[in-house]
């Protein structure tokens, strides 16, 4: 755990990771059948949430450029951790802050593909 980090922060990250992962396969198979949405998974800390976000692919990669931010339903924010970058149709895009967006980062798997 990275120092000054309580554990309620890295269990946000790694929540909201785990459902990163699981979007990254949806993400790729609507591309591969050449969709312009896919139907993924709410990145919230609620570790129970399974909700479903409608969101354009195009919406989605531009999240993913950056290993801190997520896309949530509306309501799913934790101020605490959170900053809303951008409110969609439906969802809401936000930016992980201080450690947990660090640890999201370290998590990413995306990061090593720069």
């Amino acid at each position: 755990m990275p120092p000054g980090m309580r554990s309620e922060e890295l269990s946000i990250a790694k929540t909201e990771s785990r459902f990163r992962d699981v979007n990254e396969r949806i993400a790729e198979t609507a591309e591969q059948i050449g969709a312009n949405e896919a139907e993924i998974v709410c990145e919230c800390a609620d570790p129970e949430c399974g909700e479903r976000i409608a969101a354009p692919l195009e919406d989605y990669e531009e999240t993913r450029a950056d290993g801190s931010h997520f896309l949530v339903l509306p309501g799913h924010e934790e101020q605490e951790h959170e900053r809303v970058l951008r409110t969609r149709p439906g969802f809401r895009i936000i930016a992980k802050l201080r450690a947990v967006g660090a640890v999201a980062r370290r998590l990413n798997p995306r990061r090593n593909e720069a």
